[in-house]
């Protein structure tokens, strides 16, 4: 595998497979192309099993020594291989992306000049928040540490623009580890992985969750770039590989803190399609005024804790 990662020679019909154990999927699929690596599924191997893709270190030394300028991930290999790789890339320095089908529905594409003026507010606007809610944050802080041991934040992978992976900030509202019982606490719940009397929530979790103070953090993520104010919801790992083809295109669109499903539906819609629906809505009617619309509504739900668990 080593020998292959820092061939860039191979043409875009090449190709080469890897058995893993991590999925119920058996086997990768790599394909080199213009210095991309594209991970898809392969029903059969085409060659030797590889078992460097079991082992997240090896992995790791591979991308560094490769050639490679990104990865793409198909979301069919699974919620536990994109974790993987995404790891692996972020200790390489080689970013990940989600593949996901091209559009043209983005604010982005319809009118650059009134996007870049909603980046520079963006901006702005983070960079000003920042400093008037920085006591705040600090004193909530001290609250968590004085009630649960462990980390302030919490950061988990999620799907940015143009389907790229970036870790999300939040502040910790669950024990510490938490995460490994994600699956056993939602147990196959077909929508939203929300649970309004999830075990692992912390009682100050509990509150700051109710009035989104746990989102505070996420404006490091829009000085960052990878976040807008207002956007569609940055879906997790285990909410994107779920999500129907017909709405994939959705996750080309950059994410925001806030957006038109969390002040109009929010937890009382879980439906991960219809989500997704609303949030294509927002993008192909997209303007500054209905972002500034939104940012408005915002306030008073957020002050009535409406639909936050």
């Amino acid at each position: 595998m080593s020998t292959l990662f820092r061939s860039n020679q191979a043409s875009p019909s090449q190709a080469i497979a890897a058995k893993t154990s991590r999925d119920r999927a058996s086997y990768y699929t790599l394909t080199w192309r213009q210095k991309q690596l594209l991970l898809t599924l392969s029903p059969q191997p085409t060659t030797p099993p590889l078992p460097a893709l079991e082992s997240e270190q090896l992995l790791v030394d591979c991308l560094e020594r490769s050639p490679i300028h990104l990865v793409k991930l198909t979301p069919e290999i699974g919620e536990a291989a994109l974790a993987m790789w995404a790891d692996a890339c972020a200790k390489a320095s080689k970013p990940a992306y989600l593949s996901v089908p091209s559009t043209t529905a983005l604010p982005k594409k319809q009118n650059r000049l009134k996007w870049w003026l909603k980046r520079l507010v963006d901006w702005s606007a983070a960079a000003l928040l920042m400093l008037v809610v920085g006591p705040l944050m600090l004193g909530l802080s001290v609250l968590m540490l004085m009630q649960s041991p462990g980390s302030i934040f919490f950061s988990q992978w999620r799907v940015g623009e143009r389907g790229k992976l970036f870790r999300i900030l939040k502040f910790r509202t669950m024990f510490t580890g938490a995460e490994l019982y994600h699956h056993q606490v939602m147990g196959h719940q077909a929508g939203l992985h929300k649970c309004e009397d999830d075990p692992r929530v912390t009682p100050i979790g509990r509150w700051m969750r109710k009035y989104s103070l746990d989102e505070l953090p996420q404006l490091i993520n829009v000085l960052r770039g990878e976040m807008s104010l207002v956007g569609p919801r940055p879906w997790a790992l285990y909410d994107a590989v779920r999500l129907s083809p017909s709405v994939r295109q959705r996750l080309n669109a950059l994410p925001g803190i806030t957006g038109i499903w969390q002040v109009t539906g929010r937890s009382h819609v879980r439906d991960l399609d219809a989500v997704n629906r609303v949030d294509l809505r927002y993008l192909g009617n997209w303007s500054l005024r209905e972002d500034f619309k939104i940012l408005l509504l915002t306030v008073p739900k957020v002050l009535s804790g409406f639909g936050a668990f």
